[in-house]
Formats: structure tokens, sequence, C-alpha cells
């Protein structure tokens, strides 16, 4: 990431001078631009911009809103202003496949992911020694039909009680309601193979490996009430063969789920991801 202390994100109708309004209000405060970047829908007609830029001391989140707000009010644009110095903090949501929650707690060790994980909620108990080891707060929280919406509350509450900035479903094999995916609207990773819609439900390796497919891969997409129809962040695919088993076609997948879902949250954290519509706008 480039070396910014905030991040502004807009998008409005397109028309003339938009980046000049905006430029000229952060030059004058004496904010330097590291990284910028800019789309304009032609189907929609919207402008989609997000700017890196670190700001002189003494110049705070409030000053920027009030020197950006003759343009935003100009322009009628949608805005958000994130303040990269504050770190995030996820809520990681497993049950009992743990590669991409392993995965994304190696990033973090690492500092590729400049994150915290506050809490880890699981509705099977595999992971509470993940969690333990790594000094993370473990929720066990199973579930039934009859018990959902009671368990969803408590999930609720937690990602409230922690401030959590993004809940990230790795592997978790609940569907979650449609109160639950609407309050978080945007705040919800999840990953899962895309042999979906072509083999729903269960052992999908399996079904591909009968069907003799020559491409596997992932997806990673915003949560929504549509089930795994939110906007898409990030894909990647790999060829595959017929000498390929099942148990290769699962190895091979999981390693892709992993890296997918820690890109989608990196390029997340990072405010590169805009909505635009059922669709994304991301600026890798």
């Amino acid at each position: 990431m480039s070396a910014a202390n905030f991040v502004l994100t807009l998008s409005c109708i397109d028309r003339p001078g938009i980046v000049a309004a905006v430029t000229t209000e952060l030059a004058a405060l004496g904010a330097n631009i590291a990284e910028s970047n800019q789309f304009w829908d032609r189907e929609t007609g919207r402008f989609f911009m997000r700017l890196a830029f670190a700001a002189p001391e003494g110049v705070g989140g409030e000053s920027l809103e009030k020197a950006l707000k003759a343009p935003i009010a100009r322009f009628e644009m949608q805005t958000a202003l994130f303040d990269q110095r504050r770190r995030k903090r996820l809520v990681i949501m497993v049950s009992k496949f743990d590669h991409t929650l392993l995965h994304l707690l190696y990033q973090i060790r690492v500092g590729w992911l400049d994150a915290e994980v506050a809490a880890i909620v699981s509705n099977h108990e595999d992971a509470r020694k993940i969690a333990e080891d790594a000094g993370i707060p473990f929720h066990y929280l199973p579930v039934t039909r009859d018990t959902k919406a009671e368990q969803e509350a408590r999930v609720l509450e937690i990602v409230r009680g922690t401030g959590a900035d993004l809940v990230v479903l790795a592997r978790y094999m609940q569907v979650l309601s449609d109160t639950l995916s609407t309050r978080l609207f945007g705040q919800v990773i999840n990953i899962h193979h895309s042999f979906l819609p072509s083999f729903k439900g269960a052992r999908p390796y399996h079904q591909a490996h009968e069907r003799g497919v020559k491409i596997i891969g992932a997806t990673a997409h915003y949560v929504t009430p549509d089930l795994d129809e939110g906007p898409i962040i990030e894909q990647e695919t790999a060829r595959v063969t017929h000498a390929m088993s099942p148990d290769d076609l699962i190895a091979a997948g999981r390693d892709i789920e992993s890296r997918v879902l820690a890109r989608a949250v990196k390029m997340h954290l990072e405010s590169r991801v805009m909505l635009n519509g059922k669709k994304t706008v991301v600026f890798g």
C-alpha cells in the first residue's frame, strides 16, 4: 500500500471538473496525493474515484470533510473517507475447514494484511485450538434451524461489541439469513468454489471430477440475501486434467480459495472496492 494516511472514495454522475475540484481542495490543505485511480462506467454514466494521500500533521478527518464539503455538494457525490492509520478489526467465521482461516492468520502475522482479528466465531469446536494458540477470543455458536435467529443475534452482538470493520466467512458452511445479510451489507465477504451454480450442494469437487472439468477456481464476494450472487470482488482459476483425483482437485481448490479470500480482504481493507449496483469497481 502507498505511503498515505487517508483514502477518499467517491462516486457521482460523470461530468467535467470532478478531479480538479477535489484535488484543489486537498492541495490547499497541503495534502500530498500518493495514489489516484478513476473509472467511468459508460453504461450508467457514473464516475468512481479513489485517492490515497498524506495529510500534513494537524489535518484530520474533520478538516478534510469541511474542505471537501463544497465539491461534494456541487457534484452530488457519494463519498467515504478512511483513516488508514487505524488498524482494521476482523471477525472471522469458520466451520470445520480451516485452510482459509489459517492463511488469513498467517498473512496478518507476516504483515501482508494490516488487520487485527477481534474474534473467531464457529458453529463447531474444531477451530478453538487455532484461536487459543493465536490469542484470539473464540466463540462457539452452534446453530440449528430452530436456533438460527438467536445464534445470528449473538453473532451481530459480537460484531458490534468488537467494533469489527469486516466479517470474513472463511468457509463458514451456514447460509446467513436475509436479515443479517441486509444489516451487514457491504461488511461481509464470503469465499466459495466457482463451480456454483453448476455444482451446488455437497461434494462439489467430486461432482466436478465426475463431469471431467478442466478448470476449477474460487470466487470472493460480498454477502447479500441472494445466495452466492453478491457483488464479486476477486476470482481465480486453475487448469486441471483428467489424471487428477478428487483429492487432487480438493487440494488445488483449497489453495486457490485461500489466496482469493486473502486478496479480497486486503482490497477491502485498503478501500479499493466500491459497490456499483450488483457489481464492484476494484482499484487494484
